[in-house]
């Protein structure tokens, strides 16, 4: 979240960024709940210091009808400190509630737009490949296959479940393990993260475990949530730290979980929008002096990585209402996607953000540079290495071959085994 101060102090400012993220906020409540705040903390500080005066007037030689002014009139300070403590407490949950849902800042150059379609193309890498024949889908390629299974999936689980079968497996586990070495090249610290995480980490990363539109599977009455990204777990692993050397580079390997609640067309449909998948994320914690130019590393990575995988794809800087709550500046990887609508589409498949200090000051990690007397809140910064889903679909729809069989990739080859997945 941001500082109450500043938003306090450049209540323009944030309404102009509120209303440039389509982010609902009501800055006019958030002020007043703000000024009665000062004032119970005001009338606490007199109450607490007329309760010292009170407790110093007291001795054994004064009069007894005295001591029994004093005792009922320090009673009375009692009561009214433990009624302003008890109005504070609920003034400042609502206070800093509605601080929560207030968005980060955003990088000056970030397009400001209400939708995807605002979204500014930075560069593309490759071409559409050109086909002698009419491409496929990646769900008539991965039924032709016998290597993904969606009836399966709906009859075990519901709807957006799928089952991974025969080389598709190995190409799961492939693109897991090709993703895991590149980090682990670039100096990542390797993890496998847990699958759940408490609520509030969830909070604290940006995620509502709650609400109408929450992406968020809940387990009941255990304070817990499925994770969606392993930003979140990778994020709460230093929760409540003081970091000595920056940056903190991790990868992590989850499974991830999503309602993706709403309705979707077409192109969402097969792999693109599931409840369950496998990722590779990457999450840094940087100061605020490296953090820009980290994220630029960061997506300079998942293109030597799709680039490896020879994906035609393009960079988006994306516009303040794509940004989510916690991003101060986002760029998402588009892959091409041949099967995707009627002659081929862009389908995102990585996302790369800096979130600056928004993450870490809920989570209340900060470090500390050797000359510095104080402390100050890192930046957080996160990254897809490898989608797996959406990246079956683009290693299936762009090397796919007339005959129905698919190329694998070169760079993928000494990971899976084989060169082609032929055709049944």
């Amino acid at each position: 979240m941001l500082d109450l101060k500043y938003v306090l102090s450049n209540l323009e400012e944030i309404g102009k960024n509120c209303a440039n993220r389509r982010a609902r906020c009501d800055l006019a409540a958030l002020g007043a709940l703000a000024s009665k705040r000062s004032m119970l903390i005001a009338k606490s500080d007199e109450l607490r210091r007329r309760q010292k005066e009170v407790g110093k007037s007291g001795g054994p030689a004064i009069p007894e009808e005295r001591k029994a002014m004093l005792k009922e009139e320090g009673r009375r300070l009692r009561d009214e400190l433990a009624s302003a403590a008890a109005e504070l407490e609920s003034v400042e949950s609502s206070l800093f509630g509605m601080l929560r849902t207030i968005p980060n800042l955003t990088h000056p150059a970030a397009p400001v737009g209400g939708s995807e379609e605002d979204n500014r193309v930075v560069r593309q890498s490759g071409n559409p490949p050109r086909f002698s024949f009419k491409p496929r889908d990646h769900v008539e390629i991965g039924t032709m296959l016998d290597i993904i299974d969606f009836d399966s999936g709906t009859r075990v689980s519901g709807k957006n479940f799928y089952f991974l079968k025969n080389q598709g497996v190995i190409l799961e586990l492939a693109l897991v393990r090709f993703a895991l070495d590149a980090l682990s090249s670039e100096g990542f610290e390797l993890c496998s993260t847990p699958d759940l995480a408490k609520d509030e980490i969830l909070d604290g990363i940006g995620f509502s475990p709650r609400g109408p539109e929450t992406q968020v599977f809940s387990v009941e009455g255990m304070g817990l949530s499925l994770i969606g990204t392993a930003e979140i777990t990778l994020g709460g692993m230093l929760s409540d730290r003081i970091l000595q050397k920056l940056p903190v580079k991790l990868g992590g390997l989850s499974h991830c979980f999503r309602t993706e609640a709403g309705a979707y067309g077409k192109a969402s449909k097969g792999l693109y929008r599931v409840h369950q998948f496998t990722k590779v994320e990457m999450f840094v914690y940087a100061s605020p002096e490296q953090s820009d130019s980290i994220l630029e590393d960061l997506v300079a990575i998942e293109e030597r990585i799709f680039g490896s995988l020879e994906i035609p794809y393009r960079i988006v800087d994306c516009c303040t209402a794509e940004l989510g709550g916690p991003a101060y500046r986002k760029y998402d990887m588009e892959a091409w996607m041949p099967g995707r609508g009627s002659e081929g589409e862009w389908g995102e498949v990585t996302s790369a953000s800096n979130c600056t200090n928004y993450q870490a000051r809920r989570l209340k990690i900060r470090f500390k540079d050797p000359g510095d007397k104080g402390t100050r809140f890192v930046h957080t910064l996160n990254g897809t290495a490898v989608a797996v889903s959406r990246a079956i679909i683009a290693v299936l729809e762009n090397h796919q071959r007339e005959d129905g069989s698919v190329s694998i990739p070169a760079a993928l080859r000494p990971y899976t085994g084989f060169d082609s997945i032929p055709h049944r």
